[in-house]
């Protein structure tokens, strides 16, 4: 019952700075990000709680898909909700925050089998949490190259201004903070690989081989991007193309598997 009336809270918070952003954004050119920040540290608070319940349980750490992916969408939030007070990621959360209030709304109305993990040895936490936190940045960074790619789109067919593309911080800024993120993320990921090969019995184990595949091979994607913008200078759309496919990657080796495991095959 407080999961629900938590999670209620975030949703209602979430939507209505969803609403606030995008009346600022439509009416006025130089948006008060003041409120936009304020109602979305409540909502990122109450989500933070609801999260919290819904993983830590009295048997255990559950695992599960909803739980876990509920647990990334807060910490992307939050992740967002912090560097927005020194860069400008505030446009974000206009697809951000109603995707995670349809998450949270999804979390409290579907019913999933838990997936508890009892008794967990320090080493596989910090496995986990390095995890959760590389999802969340490269996830982050994928929003980020969207939103490059539809301003790349916008200025290569000559759709210059829009209340958006006032707003939006200029293709330059966009594109470093992209680089900056992807490079935070790909060291969690990097980190989080070599623990799981360290402290895991067997990675390539049944259960986890998928997972663990996948997850090389989106570290290869990131891998190679960020070789090619240091040694050749990719950017624009082969940066864009090569941030998404390690995205895809991911969510293969986590989302992907879950569902199947937890949903398609009960």
């Amino acid at each position: 019952m407080p999961n629900l009336v938590y999670g209620s809270v975030a949703i209602a918070l979430y939507l209505c700075a969803s609403l606030y952003l995008w009346l600022q954004l439509r009416q006025h050119p130089q948006l008060k990000r003041r409120p936009v920040l304020v109602i979305g540290a409540l909502a990122v608070f109450f989500h933070g709680i609801a999260s919290y319940h819904w993983v830590v349980t009295k048997g255990g750490l559950d695992f599960s898909l909803l739980p876990m992916t509920d647990t990334i969408f807060f910490t992307i939030n939050l992740v967002v909700l912090v560097s927005s007070f020194r860069k400008p990621l505030h446009n974000l959360f206009l697809g951000l925050f109603p995707l995670t209030a349809l998450m949270l709304a999804i979390t409290l109305t579907v019913e999933h089998s838990p997936e508890l993990a009892i008794g967990l040895s320090p080493e596989l936490s910090l496995h986990i949490v390095l995890s959760v936190l590389a999802y969340s940045l490269l996830s982050i960074a994928s929003c980020q190259a969207v939103l490059l790619a539809w301003q790349n789109w916008r200025l290569h067919h000559k759709h210059l201004g829009g209340w958006m593309q006032t707003n939006m911080p200029p293709l330059q800024t966009m594109e470093e903070l992209l680089f900056e993120i992807l490079w935070t993320g790909y060291v969690l990921l990097t980190l989080s690989l070599l623990t799981g090969f360290l402290y895991l019995d067997d990675v390539f184990a049944q259960h986890l081989a998928h997972k663990t595949v996948f997850s090389i091979i989106g570290w290869i994607f990131y891998g190679v991007l960020l070789w090619g913008h240091h040694a050749r200078g990719w950017r624009g759309n082969k940066a864009i193309r090569w941030t998404l496919g390690g995205f895809i990657a991911l969510v293969l080796a986590y989302t992907g598997s879950k569902l199947v495991m937890e949903f398609l095959l009960t």
